[in-house]
């Protein structure tokens, strides 16, 4: 489908695989081809799983694209934003199949979905923002506010901690981790599972418990752009 994100469909089970350099670096080009994977798996009817290269979901925003000037940041960080909002409201369930470090916005698409699977080994996962200088936007406060355990909340993105994959689990980044040369495995039994839910009933439930969430990352996104920091 596309050569930063590619997708395969096998047995009602959409993989979606980021692969964009070392670091999987999250660019305006990487959000177009989530949201063609997105449009795909919703015309598929498919149950979503997430993955990235071994060792890395993703590093983060593309920082070629943050330092080329307030326009482009302002633009990858709002079209970063509206694509966890769309995950959040996905009408399937999405699994994220973290095989190692998630960071920034890595870690984001962790907080965006709905069941996160993370691998042992000296991975870090969390929100650096503030350690390499960037204030936090509005919609990643929301974000991490509504999905992370309130200590971890504070220390992730006032402080910049980085959790390993244990650790992640209690902040609330994770939901299981598993070895390495498990996680396919994992995610592929997660998904099978999942598609045996009502996914009528899951989309009604998943939009009534995340509506509070869903309408305070609307109103972030618009001040995002309003009030950049």
């Amino acid at each position: 489908m596309s050569e930063l994100i590619d997708y395969q469909l096998d047995d009602g089970v959409a993989t979606l695989t980021l692969s964009n350099g070392k670091v999987n670096a999250i660019s305006p080009d990487v959000i177009a081809a989530f949201n063609a994977a997105l449009d795909r798996a919703e015309q598929d009817r498919a149950v979503v799983i997430i993955t990235g290269q071994p060792g890395i979901l993703s590093g983060g925003y593309d920082l070629k694209v943050m330092t080329a000037g307030p326009q482009q940041a302002i633009g990858l960080v709002t079209a970063g934003s509206t694509l966890a909002r769309r995950l959040l409201s996905h009408p399937f369930p999405v699994v994220v199949a973290c095989p190692g470090h998630a960071v920034a916005k890595g870690a984001f698409l962790l907080l965006s979905v709905d069941y996160r699977i993370g691998v042992e080994g000296p991975f870090s996962i969390g929100l650096n923002e503030v350690q390499i200088g960037m204030t936090m936007h509005h919609a990643g406060i929301e974000l991490a506010r509504d999905r992370l355990g309130k200590a971890a909340f504070h220390r992730s993105v006032i402080n910049g901690e980085m959790f390993n994959p244990r650790s992640a689990v209690e902040a609330g980044f994770l939901d299981v981790v598993v070895g390495a040369e498990q996680l396919r495995d994992t995610a592929l039994a997660a998904a099978q599972q999942l598609k045996k839910i009502n996914m009528s009933a899951h989309r009604k439930t998943k939009l009534k418990v995340r509506k509070a969430l869903l309408d305070l990352l609307d109103d972030a996104i618009i001040r995002d752009q309003e009030h950049p920091l």
